[in-house]
């Protein structure tokens, strides 16, 4: 560290923690080591009694923390996302509107590994609010090399929020007692409160018996429906023999990514895809349960993101879904609002 006078250390790096006493109003910390002199900061160095600083000078191929999150922010930080000002080697990135926050794991672990970086996150293909913290980007040392910098944003956008941009499904309701008017369809309000949040809504609906081809039909249907963007289809997925729901999917032409998921409740879940429309089979648990794999799914697949057998293979860590209930009662997404 060399000592400056306070009218040429604009721009320099301070070596060291100022404290600022106001009687009565403030005492504690004013300006953190690392933070860069800014010429709006001299009057209060001045009237904090400092006509000197000491400040840190960076060896040839280091970056200075604040420099060095700013530069991977901008190269790391996709669609949807607002960066904060840098602030002891920290940058914050917020959602601009409500969407599905993605990221590439790979990538963000390659980083972390480094020891030099770091990215923090919320969990990957969670739905985020406006304005909500998503993720930070830090440095661990005070200067970084320049090498590691490079080396970061060179995984090129890692972090986006994408705009929910499907707005309107068709919901077929399967099961005979239903159809035959003897008990209520319970699955309208229950799928239609699980859309609301997200701006969606049901605009094609039908009661349907069990029969395959006629289930079958309805999907087409559905499918044909240039209204329609997205088709749930509900009741009937069980192994009992009388359940035709799944068959029936399949049997509409649509190609079947995964019957069954890695998730309770929620385990007899259909994920499948006509044409480009996503077509989820939901199981009874969906009107019995406060959380179940359509919670997880349906974020995803409003913001156009219909996951693969493997993204829904690795939702078994995690999938036992009663912690979320456990840890933040029965609304699905109650910990985000």
């Amino acid at each position: 560290m060399r000592e400056v006078a306070v009218e040429d250390a604009v721009g320099l790096v301070l070596g060291h923690d100022l404290t600022q006493v106001i009687p009565g109003q403030f005492k504690g910390v004013r300006f953190r080591r690392g933070h860069v002199i800014e010429e709006a900061d001299l009057e209060t160095l001045r009237a904090m009694g400092k006509e000197h600083v000491y400040v840190f000078e960076l060896a040839s191929g280091l970056v200075h923390e604040q420099e060095a999150a700013m530069t991977v922010v901008g190269r790391v930080a996709g669609q949807g996302l607002a960066a904060s000002r840098p602030e002891e080697g920290k940058v914050t990135l917020v959602a601009v509107w409500d969407g599905l926050f993605c990221l590439d794991r790979p990538a963000v672990d390659a980083i972390n590994r480094t020891g030099q970086l770091v990215i923090v996150t919320r969990p990957q293909w969670m739905p985020v609010h406006r304005g909500q913290r998503v993720a930070a980007v830090k440095c661990v040392p005070l200067a970084v090399p320049e090498s590691a910098v490079d080396e970061a944003c060179r995984q090129g956008e890692l972090l986006s929020v994408l705009p929910y941009r499907l707005t309107r499904a068709a919901l077929l309701t399967t099961g005979q007692e239903v159809y035959s008017g003897r008990i209520a369809d319970a699955f309208r309000p229950a799928v239609e409160a699980k859309l609301r949040p997200f701006g969606a809504s049901v605009v094609r609906h039908a009661l349907l018996p069990d029969d395959g081809p006629t289930i079958a039909e309805a999907i087409r249907e559905a499918g044909a429906d240039p209204e329609v963007e997205l088709i749930l289809v509900t009741g009937g997925m069980s192994v009992d023999p009388d359940d035709r729901t799944p068959g029936a999917i399949r049997a509409s032409g649509a190609e079947i990514i995964s019957h069954g998921t890695p998730v309770l409740p929620g385990s007899m879940a259909v994920v499948a895809k006509l044409g480009e429309k996503a077509v989820l089979g939901l199981p009874a648990c969906v009107i019995a349960d406060p959380v179940t794999i359509f919670d997880l799914l349906l974020p995803r697949v409003l913001a156009g993101q219909i996951p693969s057998r493997e993204e829904i293979a690795a939702l078994g860590v995690g999938g036992l879904l009663e912690w979320l209930v456990e840890n933040h009662g029965a609304s699905s997404w109650a910990w985000d609002r």
